[in-house]
């Protein structure tokens, strides 16, 4: 299985959503820990269907607040 490599901030220009994983890597936080963070509403979430993943934009915001 091929290993994701850590994002970066500035690779997420001209995205809209990123995934919960890719969210944790960012945030350097284990994919349990994100998935509860983003249940308990801690970071901006969308569900798409049966996805949910986060809103970059929102997210960006988020950090900055923080």
């Amino acid at each position: 299985m091929k290993q994701a490599t850590q994002p970066r901030l500035d690779q997420l220009a001209g995205k809209a959503t990123i995934t919960i994983e890719q969210t944790a890597r960012l945030l350097g936080l284990g994919r349990t820990a994100a998935y509860e963070a983003a249940r308990r509403g801690e970071f901006p979430t969308r569900r798409l269907g049966r996805r949910l993943v986060v809103l970059v934009p929102a997210l960006l915001s988020w950090l900055e607040a923080h």
